[in-house]
């Protein structure tokens, strides 16, 4: 598949090595690894969205379990749990939007506590081999999600993406992006459409990169200009990822996933949400329930660390908004496509 090569996120050595991850900040002008020792680098970098994207954030929370483990001293059985939950939980509250990385952290939890290891290298061990199958897992989810998103994407068709839901986002090959990526090499002819996605411009950086880099045909607009390429037929389909799919299939995703799925609604355009099923919430009811996270107002007040709006203006940030599940034609995931959410995914 395109684009496979890239990892944006590794382990190195043992169980007492680190992670290493790609500085997502710094592309597409540097392609900078950062190597991590300790949850606290990690905690900052999903925090400063170095690491980003809800399935790889996932994955580098069941890795920053291990990070954890690794630097905890305390010989006491009782003791090494104990830190080990409240340090892990702590990292889970980094992006409270996404819920893979709470969802990867409390199952490598869940092996920690029900494991009888005999000491604590056996348990470092353990976790260890549980995070790497998490991120086995998360490339073979997107694979597949490449394949079955593949079969709605026509030859000679133009599609809209947003945000960046591509192999920067996951362990490998993406979502969103997995699909276009399946369709290129079946022998299709596509182009895709790319919102920059305001303020922080993954789809810009992020997205228009992994594409060029794959030889993908694309197209970078601004993203109040998808209504009028709607309006003159130039979309045919518009396929997004997610941070968050409530029970009634309400799905959370970066700020302006709302909008363009009202228009495709408008202009009867298929509209398709690409995620693994650990990015969907059975316990919770709908999209009213699931926490938005607010970030800081510099990001819209600001632009490349210059200040863009009068001294005294304030700015309304919420980093994703809820798309409501009747707007959404249908699901894209490892198990197959989705008309809609069943109790069981």
């Amino acid at each position: 598949m395109p684009n496979s090569i890239l990892q944006p996120l590794k382990w190195r050595g043992n169980e007492n090595g680190y992670l290493q991850f790609i500085d997502q900040t710094a592309l597409p002008l540097k392609k900078i690894y950062i190597s991590c020792h300790n949850e606290a680098i990690l905690y900052s970098a999903i925090r400063s969205l170095k690491v980003r994207g809800a399935p790889l954030i996932g994955v580098a929370g069941a890795f920053g379990v291990c990070l954890i483990a690794k630097n905890i001293r305390t010989p006491n059985p009782t003791g090494f749990l104990k830190e080990l939950r409240l340090k892990s939980e702590r990292l889970a509250s980094a992006r409270p939007t996404a819920v893979n990385l709470s969802w990867a952290i409390k199952r490598m939890l869940a092996v920690a506590q029900k494991g009888s290891f005999r000491n604590a290298a056996a348990l470092k061990e353990s976790l260890l081999i549980e995070a790497k199958r998490i991120l086995s897992e998360d490339i073979a989810m997107c694979e597949a999600i490449g394949r079955y998103g593949s079969k709605l994407i026509k030859n000679n068709s133009n599609i809209l993406t947003h945000c960046n839901a591509g192999t920067l986002a996951t362990g490998r090959f993406g979502t969103a992006l997995s699909a276009i990526y399946a369709a290129k090499q079946q022998g299709k002819k596509i182009h895709v459409y790319v919102d920059e996605t305001r303020p922080l411009l993954q789809g810009a950086r992020l997205t228009a990169w992994e594409l060029t880099q794959a030889g993908i045909n694309c197209t970078l607009i601004c993203d109040n200009m998808a209504g009028p390429l709607m309006a003159q037929g130039k979309i045919d389909c518009v396929i997004v990822g997610a941070d968050r799919i409530a029970r009634n299939g309400d799905t959370a995703n970066k700020t302006g996933t709302y909008g363009l799925s009202v228009l495709a609604k408008a202009h009867k355009i298929p509209f398709y949400v690409a995620a693994p099923v650990s990015t969907f919430d059975l316990k919770t009811k709908s999209g009213r329930d699931i926490v938005i996270e607010h970030r800081e107002e510099k990001e819209v007040l600001e632009f490349a660390g210059r200040r863009t709006a009068p001294k005294e203006m304030k700015a309304y940030n919420p980093a994703f908004d809820v798309t409501p599940a009747k707007f959404i034609t249908a699901f894209i995931t490892n198990n197959g496509i989705r008309r809609q959410i069943k109790t069981k995914i």
